[in-house]
């Protein structure tokens, strides 16, 4: 019996697992899930954003505009520093992070820092913002090589019913 063709690439199984990472957000409006991987294909971390451990999702604002101290804004930890911080202290020198969206500039330096090489992204629908400007800018001069994933499939179904396993 030949192996199955119909399976999934690594960039698509990475980029899955961020996305699911996402689910996990309580942020209506935005969630965002990031995954980060060694040049051997193991899963270092991943991360979603949401607010910081302590910090009540309840008791803080996921307001949009208004006052800014009122938004979640000042609040909020992006998925890709959360799955920076994640790591446990592991190095993430020379891995690639898997993001829906291309990265703020504030992300961008973590990413800049902690030695990661390769970030892939699904959207870049903020690119004209000052924040992503900055981040491309600052990428191109550390050599961070950023790529967006057009993944042959449009979406990836999760079946957890057990008379499907």
């Amino acid at each position: 019996m030949p192996k199955r063709n119909d399976y999934i690439s690594w960039d698509e199984y990475f980029m899955g697992i961020a996305l699911l990472s996402a689910r996990r957000s309580k942020d209506p409006s935005t969630q965002v899930g990031a995954c980060i991987v060694n040049n051997r294909n193991k899963i270092m971390s991943v991360g979603y954003n949401g607010f910081p451990l302590g910090c009540s999702d309840d008791d803080f604002p996921w307001d949009r505009s208004g006052d800014e101290y009122d938004t979640k804004y000042p609040y909020v930890c992006h998925a890709e520093l959360n799955a920076i911080l994640n790591s446990g202290g592991s190095s993430l020198e020379g891995c690639k992070i898997y993001v829906a969206l291309f990265p703020c500039n504030e992300c961008a330096k973590a990413i800049i820092q902690c030695g990661i090489k390769e970030v892939y992204y699904l959207s870049d629908k903020y690119a004209e913002t000052v924040g992503v400007r900055a981040s491309k800018r600052m990428f191109d001069s550390a050599g961070v090589k950023y790529t967006q994933l057009n993944p042959v499939s449009e979406e990836l179904v999760i079946d957890f019913r057990k008379e499907n396993i």
